[in-house]
Formats: structure tokens, sequence, C-alpha cells
């Protein structure tokens, strides 16, 4: 599998709200298993060395959580295409939202360098922490948002709801076996891949 160099720009124009950006990914079965390959390959890594590192349980059950959470997003797009009959347009829009994870890694810096000056600036450390991540989140979502409704060309309130379900979702999915050590009485070792 290689990277299709149109990748990065195509993340970069969704993005800035750029429709165009979606052209940039792929609309094969190998497009949409290139964009899961390292969104796979990373918390399984982290695993084999929680597990390494002597906590091989936990280790496995943060990677099956993780890995049902990224196949999630893939799933839930493409039964809402088939919903809605869109189902030409699922492989596309689920290679773009794969792939538009990465674009954290640049927001993380950003936000780090911008609460750095507001923290010089004499902002309180846990008020700039709690306004860098709540903008970040608001522009995840957005970005989720924006990239479902241009790939599947749905109009504002679907596309609001699919966000909102595959947040749902992956928030469960990756939080769920905490949840569960907590209900049934037990310590919590999160995150349990060291990732």
């Amino acid at each position: 599998m290689k990277l299709n160099s149109n990748v990065p720009r195509g993340v970069l124009l969704l993005a800035r709200g750029k429709a165009a950006g979606l052209t940039a990914f792929g609309s094969s079965t190998e497009a949409l298993t290139a964009s899961l390959a390292p969104l796979i390959a990373f918390p399984l890594v982290g695993s084999v060395l929680s597990g390494i590192d002597g906590a091989p349980l936990a280790a496995a059950i943060g990677f099956l959580s993780r890995l049902c959470a990224v196949l999630a997003v893939s799933a839930i797009t493409y039964e809402f295409a088939r919903l809605t009959k869109r189902e030409a347009l699922w492989v596309r829009t689920a290679t773009a939202l794969n792939w538009s994870f990465w674009i954290a890694i640049p927001l993380l810096a950003l936000a780090g360098l911008l609460g750095m000056a507001m923290v010089s600036a004499g902002m309180p450390i846990r008020l700039t922490e709690n306004i860098m991540f709540g903008l970040m989140g608001a522009y995840l979502l957005w970005y989720h948002w924006f990239t479902v409704r241009t790939g599947l060309q749905l109009s504002i309130l679907p596309a609001i709801g699919l966000v909102l379900v595959t947040n749902l979702a992956v928030a469960l999915l990756t939080l769920g076996p905490a949840l569960l050590t907590l209900a049934s009485g037990g310590q919590v070792n999160f995150p349990p891949t060291g990732l």
C-alpha cells in the first residue's frame, strides 16, 4: 500500500473548509485499507509494548477497544450511506475521515503554542488548557461534520446526526472497558496501551 501523495493536500484543504479536498482521496477498497493501516498499527505497537511491560490483558483489551472504535467510523459511515441511498460515496468519505485523524497532530502543536502565549500573557494554566481543548474539540467536530456533509452530500442536520452518532460510538468503544472496570469495582489503568 502506497500513500497517495494527494492525501496530505486533501487533509489540509478539508481542514480549511474546501470541498475540493475530498477529491484527493481514493474511492477504492485499497485506498480505504491504506487509510486504516496507520490507525490500527500505532495502537497495536503501543499494546505490544504495554504487553511486554507486564500488562498483557489490559494491553489486549485496550487495543481491541481502539480497533473497534477505528472500524466503527467506517462501518457507521457505510450504514448511514446505505440508509440514505449514498452507497457510492461512502468509501471516499470513510477514507477521508480516516486520514483526517492526522490533522490532530499539527492542531495540538498549534494549540500548545497558542496556550504558551496565553499563559505568558498571564492567563491561568488550567483555564488556558480548557480553552485550547474546547477549541480543538469544536474544530475537530466541525471538521468531521464538513467531511461527511461534503463526502456524502448531506444537508446540515443529517450530517450533524451522523457526527453525533459516530463520536458517541467511538467514545463508548474507547472508554467502554474502563467504564466496565469501574462499574465492577475494579481499578482503571487508562489508557491501558500506553498511548
